[in-house]
């Protein structure tokens, strides 16, 4: 599966060196010092080797050639490894598969497969998926042979697991972790996220509820506006109608009356007493008629009075409701009624010009009133129906007073008539007459004098019901105002209209205090509804991706830990074998760590952060033939490599990786164990790949391909190859 190595720049390689492996054991030889220990770290550097430590560095630059007295240094060194992929080992669609590390002077490094820039990460996943772990199980530097005995339980595990395969579970384990610690922020961002909008969404919906008792509010206003306006119409129609009609028959039946008693008068009075009295009856008619035409005009002047005093009352009510003054359109009219009337009394100059002084104070006072702040306009107007309160009262006082006049006058004109009927007894029956005329004439002044009253009446309250329509149709627009006409009044009392007017009253003072449509507030509670939904769906859906990378991580672990099993009993076989044979009798075993050293060994560790439960790790026991020994610290050097050595290919056996490369692993051996080591190394040829640096001659017999490495004058390491199926042919 290994095809070859190309070196750049790296460490004593300062020119481009090309090693092929294209048989199953290829050894390595060469003099001290001549940099066969840097081909070893070139394959370690390739494959994402962090450690300076582990290249015999400090820092990056140390792995880039420094130059010679015959040769600048380089600006980068570049190893890549080229793999046979056409068994598809690795999980890449491609027959040949190159892994390549450039690190440069400034400590940076780039890592490509097949020439593509990729990540650290996609080179580790990569070869995990081909047995090549991260803890460089399969690459033995020199003098670490006995590493692996020497490195802590937990991270012999790490070695064994690597050497197992199980690389693969634990990266997609810690993805799942990943994922999982990133489902479990974004569920915490999520229910932040809900948690500040729940106070608003409650608020909104509390608007939103008060919005809609005011929708229910407007439908009962408009329920209650159409009736109450139909029925005020349906009366004010009926009451104007019943009113003309009496004024009507009375100016008639008072017209009769008037015309009857002047012919009968005139028949009456012939001699000169007669006439005393009857001019004295016409005077005192003329009094009763100058003071009926005066009680008349100041009747008018009342209703005048009146209604500014109402309109005036009202405007300083609204003026207490509004910020500032507006013009209600009633005001207009009593403007426009006022002017008019000034403009058809005005029947001389002096009276014009009296009437156009009046207007123009009546326009003043107008615009002054509607110019100036709530307060100042509040104050105005209550000085205003002040005024109109005491002169409505001086014009009461004064009608009292011509009512009073005019009895008196009628007073005198029944006497004057009464003495003229004495005076002609011969025209008792006709005098007789004249006094029920006279009465009936009365009585019609009167009707006529309440005519005009209820008519003033009716008109206020007619403009009353449009100042009423216009209210509701501000609150409640156009429905409320839309109704079908009444062809009657229902029969009932007129308080049950008043009662209904006081209702919707009180419906528009609440739909005013409830606010306007609230559009805004509603597509605003709709927006806010709709993100809280999608936040808890978004919450659901990260709560379902959670417990199912949770049982993704539970079922990882259960295939982990039941691989590790199998592989441990596998290992524990044939380690106990290559051990029996390096020692000619005897055995080893690994074995879990017990739980109390576990927990020591916990302890003995610094952690930065609370990690998850620790798994025992990796104890190795062995059982010497022809000594006892009870712990591996009293192992002599030899038998420590020998135990390594046991060990390295137990796992490499049981899972063999693509390579192997031991530097100098065979140091410590005499010739026996020697021959041994060789044997080993040709049953392992079978199964993976071999790099074998070494001193030893009968390593050196096994390979099939022996490069030499050798280092001149310029510091620079330089490759002879012999093949040793060419060179017996050769020698033949």
């Amino acid at each position: 599966m290994l095809k070859r190595l190309e070196i750049v720049g790296f460490k004593s390689f300062a020119k481009k060196t090309t090693l092929d492996f294209v048989n199953s054991t290829t050894a390595i030889v060469g003099p001290n010092g001549s940099g066969k220990s840097n081909v070893a770290e070139a394959f370690r550097f390739a494959l994402g080797e962090q450690s300076m430590k582990s290249m015999r560095g400090k820092r990056a630059e140390d792995l880039i050639w420094g130059g010679s007295h015959l040769m600048p240094r380089a600006g980068r060194a570049a190893v890549a490894i080229v793999f046979d992929n056409s068994h598809r080992q690795f999980k890449i669609d491609f027959d040949e598969v190159s892994i390549e590390r450039a690190v440069f002077r400034d400590g940076t490094s780039e890592y490509s497969i097949n020439g593509s820039r990729v990540r650290l990460r996609d080179i580790e996943e990569l070869l995990a998926g081909a047995n090549i772990g991260e803890t460089g199980h399969h690459i033995i530097s020199q003098g670490e042979a006995d590493r692996i005995l020497l490195a802590s339980p937990r991270d012999r595990r790490a070695m064994l697991e690597d050497a197992l395969g199980l690389k693969m579970y634990e990266f997609k384990k810690q993805e799942a972790a990943r994922k999982l610690l990133k489902t479990d922020e974004n569920i915490a961002q999520v229910n932040s996220l809900r948690r500040e909008l729940a106070p608003h969404l409650r608020f909104l919906e509390n608007q939103v509820k008060k919005l809609e008792r005011a929708d229910s509010m407007r439908v009962e206003l408009i329920s209650l506006a159409q009736t109450y306006f139909a029925i005020e119409d349906a009366y004010l129609a009926q009451e104007k109608a019943k009113n003309a009609e009496e004024k009507r028959d009375a100016a008639e039946r008072l017209a009769v009356a008037t015309a009857e008693l002047a012919g009968i008068e005139e028949r009456v009075t012939t001699d000169a007493e007669g006439l005393k009295w009857l001019e004295a009856v016409r005077k005192s008619e003329r009094d009763v008629e100058r003071l009926g035409g005066e009680r008349s005009a100041l009747a008018r002047e009342i209703g005048r009075v009146e209604g500014a005093l109402a309109a005036a009352k009202e405007r300083s009510a609204r003026v207490a409701r509004e910020p500032y003054a507006k013009v209600p359109r009633e005001d207009l009219l009593t403007l426009a009624q006022e002017v008019g009337k000034q403009s058809e009394e005005a029947a001389t100059p002096e009276a014009i010009r009296a009437a156009l002084t009046e207007v123009a104070s009546l326009i003043k006072k107008f615009v002054s009133r509607f110019a100036v702040p709530a307060d100042d306009l509040l104050a105005d107007e209550e000085r205003t129906a002040y005024a109109l309160g005491n002169e409505h009262t001086e014009l009461l006082a004064k009608d009292t007073k011509l009512a009073e006049e005019q009895e008196h006058a009628k007073s005198a004109l029944a006497r004057a008539r009464e003495a003229l009927t004495a005076h002609d007894e011969t025209g008792r029956e006709m005098r007789r007459r004249i006094l029920d005329i006279a009465q009936s004439k009365a009585h019609e002044e009167n009707v006529l004098t309440a005519n005009a009253s209820r008519e003033r009446e009716l008109t206020l309250l007619a403009q009353a019901l449009d100042r009423s329509k216009a209210e509701a149709g501000a609150l409640a627009g156009l429905a409320a105002v839309t109704y079908e006409p009444l062809a009657s009044v229902p029969e009932e009392d007129r308080r049950a209209q008043e009662d209904r007017k006081r209702s919707l009253e009180r419906v528009e003072i609440r739909l005013e205090e409830a606010g306007g449509t609230g559009e805004d507030i509603r597509q605003e509670y709709k927006e806010v509804g709709e993100r809280e939904a999608f936040l808890a769906s978004e919450l659901e859906d990260l709560a379902k991706s959670a417990a199912g990378l949770k049982l993704l991580i539970d079922d990882l672990d259960t295939e982990l830990a039941k691989h590790f099993s199998e592989g441990l009993a596998s290992v524990n076989a044939s380690f106990g074998e290559y051990f029996g044979l390096m020692f000619g009798g005897g055995g080893a075993r690994l074995a879990l760590e017990e739980p109390e050293a576990a927990e020591e060994s916990e302890s003995e560790e610094m952690l930065d952060e609370p990690k998850e439960k620790e798994r025992p790790g990796i104890e190795i026991s062995v059982n010497l033939p022809k000594k006892k020994v009870r712990s591996l610290m009293q192992l002599s050097g030899g038998e420590r490599a020998l135990t390594s050595i046991a060990l390295i290919f137990a796992m490499s056996q049981v899972n063999p990786p693509p390579f192997l490369i031991l530097d100098e692993t065979d140091a410590a051996l005499d010739e026996a164990n020697s021959r041994r080591y060789g044997d080993m190394i040709d049953s392992l040829a079978k199964r993976s790949q071999l790099i074998v640096i070494t001193h030893n001659r009968e390593t050196m017999s096994r390979a099939s391909i022996l490069y030499g490495v050798t280092m001149g004058n310029d510091g620079v390491s330089k490759l002879l190859s012999v093949k040793f199926d060419e060179a017996v042919s050769v020698a033949k």
